[in-house]
């Protein structure tokens, strides 16, 4: 195997100060924590022995995925409007590992190291360089990448490659913010052509990015969406006004009850529980609010993160996120940057991971579960997907 060079550390944007928590006091928390939700859930399951099935299925599943994420490439055919990537300098902090090679063997000490067996493709664009796609599909049952949607993966040797097509505001905005090219150049129809690229391919699902100032384009995106043939996840960015100012507190609720209606009215292509959109958009559960000490999506092995590992919430064990030279760490799921942060995935594993606060109820669990089959739903290698016969969806439940 090649000798791959040793792991650095990238520059951390933005971390809250955290103070380190006595190790063995976190450790005995948290067992007392898991005996508490245990006794809590066996309540539950005794009176529904229905929700106890599903649950085991869901989180039997849930076990058998070891996940992290990898820059593939630090380019990309498009320049959307305040992309983190580009906005933050992401694509000049290191090279790309170009060599297969070399890519071969990290993959496979990824596999048979840390024994991940998941890989989530960002970049820039993926698409731009399949063969890389190529060898994390040779070594890793699930791949999914994520993509702006202008270029389609080809079919052949990526049957089984789920695509995260990212798409913004809706309407005329998403051609706004998003159909620039690297050279300033503008043009038109960035969605529409990702719809084509990918209409009954269900390895293409979107992950749409809700903004106050596209609320009037909500339910005709979605629409579209569904008519492809594809379903959606649900993003939230707030839509920050010329002088820097948010959005009065009315027009995100707005924005929240027209996502809420329009789930309603679609329920089997908007694949966002309500309790996930309403977290999403709002930054709070029942419990608490999104931040740093929340967010379970940081890489592990980054040595800024000591202090968030034993403050009693929970993480994804092996989550690391990799720059494009498979060498340095990225500090998590995206920008480093927590202030403000709502990014989808990093919100849905929030409430993933913290099932133990919704056992006050068997209404509660339910919530969880469904929440769980509508995460798990997006990913095409999954069993909850609806391309699997005989799949009944969450949102049909």
């Amino acid at each position: 195997m090649t000798e791959l060079p040793k792991v650095q550390h990238s520059k951390i944007h933005f971390m809250p100060r955290l103070v380190p928590p006595d190790a063995a006091e976190a450790k005995a928390l948290k067992r007392e924590r898991t005996r508490q939700a245990v006794a809590r859930l066996s309540a539950i399951t005794a009176q529904r022995p229905e929700l106890g099935e599903r649950l085991n299925r869901v989180v039997s599943f849930a076990r058998s995925v070891r996940v992290s994420e990898y820059h593939l490439t630090n380019a990309c055919n498009i320049r959307c409007q305040g992309c983190w990537f580009f906005e933050y300098g992401h694509e000049r902090e290191t090279r790309e590992m170009t060599d297969l090679t070399q890519l071969q063997a990290f993959v496979q000490q990824e596999v048979s190291q840390r024994r991940v067996n998941t890989a989530i493709l960002i970049g820039g664009e993926p698409v731009l360089v399949p063969e890389r796609i190529a060898v994390f599909k040779e070594h890793m049952n699930n791949v999914t990448i994520s993509s702006n949607g202008l270029k389609r993966l080809p079919m052949e040797g990526f049957e089984n490659v789920g695509v995260a097509i990212t798409l913004f505001a809706g309407g005329p905005l998403d051609d706004e913010l998003r159909a620039i090219k690297p050279n300033g150049k503008r043009f038109e129809g960035l969605f529409e052509t990702a719809l084509r690229n990918y209409e009954g391919d269900h390895r293409g699902h979107y992950i749409y990015a809700l903004t106050e100032g596209g609320i009037a384009y909500v339910e005709e995106t979605v629409r579209k969406i569904r008519q492809a043939g594809n379903a959606l996840t649900l993003n939230y960015y707030t839509d920050y006004r010329a002088d820097g100012t948010a959005p009065p507190p009315e027009q995100t609720q707005e924005l929240l009850q027209e996502a809420l209606r329009v789930q309603a009215l679609y329920p089997e292509t908007v694949m966002c529980h309500p309790y996930t959109i309403r977290t999403l958009v709002t930054g709070a559960s029942h419990w608490g609010e999104f931040g740093y000490a929340q967010c379970p999506s940081i890489s592990v092995e980054h040595p800024a993160h000591a202090a968030r590992l034993l403050n009693g919430n929970p993480f994804l064990p092996v989550f690391n996120t990799w720059a494009a030279d498979m060498e340095t760490l990225k500090f998590c799921c995206t920008s480093g940057h927590c202030e403000g942060c709502r990014d989808s995935q990093a919100v849905i594993s929030w409430l993933l991971v913290s099932m133990e606060q919704f056992l006050d109820s068997a209404e509660q669990l339910q919530t969880w579960l469904e929440i769980a089959e509508m995460y798990w739903a997006q990913y095409f290698w999954s069993p909850y997907h609806r391309s699997v016969k005989g799949q009944t969806s969450a949102a049909t439940a």
